[in-house]
């Protein structure tokens, strides 16, 4: 691999020039935060554990920071970006600052959200400082759509962070938890302060690791139905899951019955139960259901 030029990354300077000449102003509703230390991101690559053979898919590349740093460590780098303006530039950005790596990047203008395919070779790592406003959604549906993805790191707000790696019984442990828990194992792995961003937020950030499960949770349920429950006993967290799963099984008693057949007690709450636990639950529920169509 040819190594990059020492200025190949984007500084402060650069970035503003950058957005001087494209009339870009970063916008919160978009949760644009452009990252303006060239440390900060060949952190995050090598936090992630990025290989040669990698094939990297980042979400809201912007102006391009990160991205440069990951073609610097990949095979190949794919940047999803739904903002027509920083869309249009990433490429021309891309060639005149690593010309000899630009040939491995591709760019799909699309919202992250509606992507159901990438070019090229199937992704094999997640790389991404997400927007605060859309990063669990995004997460989800990317490790969802992309079963190849065995390792991620994403960058986000450290409230979701904390969320997002918290385990059972913890007291930000919930929707987010579970479900990337239903992918992959989650842990904490750093935090970013403000200043390395422009604008700088009024948050700070961390840095979450996601590594595929290699097994699947072994279910007879679906991925749809552990996430209804998982949605339904945390929709009210505070109630045991006899009152809070009510609505999803048809009643309370039906409910109790579904947690007793998987092994939970009626009085615990959401925030006790592991994904497996979840899993179990979903698993009588739809056992129940069966019985009584067959009937």
């Amino acid at each position: 691999m040819t190594s990059p030029t020492p200025d190949a990354l984007l500084g402060p300077a650069e970035i503003r020039e950058l957005a001087g000449a494209l009339g870009v102003r970063p916008t919160k509703q978009r949760g644009q935060n452009f990252v303006i230390d060239a440390n900060t991101v060949r952190r995050i690559v090598r936090t992630a554990g990025v290989r040669p053979d990698d094939v990297v898919v980042e979400v809201g590349p912007g102006l391009g920071s990160l991205t440069l740093a990951l073609l610097e460590a990949a095979d190949a780098v794919v940047a999803v970006e739904i903002d027509d303006v920083l869309a249009g530039a990433l490429p021309a950005t891309i060639a005149a600052r690593m010309p000899t790596r630009a040939g491995r990047f591709s760019l799909v203008h699309s919202d992250a959200m509606q992507v159901r395919e990438l070019p090229g070779a199937a992704p094999t790592a997640l790389v991404a400082n997400l927007p605060y406003n859309v990063a669990v959604p995004v997460l989800l549906h990317m490790l969802e759509t992309f079963p190849t993805i065995e390792r991620t790191l994403v960058m986000v707000q450290a409230e979701v962070a904390d969320r997002l790696a918290a385990p059972p019984g913890s007291k930000v442990y919930g929707v987010p938890s579970v479900k990337a828990n239903w992918y992959a194992d989650v842990k904490r792995a750093g935090s970013i302060g403000r200043n390395v961003f422009w604008p700088a937020p009024n948050v700070d950030s961390g840095l979450v690791a996601l590594t595929r499960r290699t097994e699947p949770i072994k279910t007879t349920a679906s991925r749809r139905e552990v996430f209804a429950v998982v949605d339904a006993a945390f929709a009210q967290r505070r109630k045991t899951l006899r009152a809070a799963l009510a609505g999803w099984a048809g009643s309370a008693a039906a409910a109790e019955t579904a947690l007793v057949a998987a092994g939970v007690s009626p009085q615990a709450r959401g925030e006790s139960l592991t994904v497996e636990e979840f899993a179990r639950i979903a698993e009588n529920r739809v056992a129940e259901n069966e019985e009584s169509a067959a009937k």
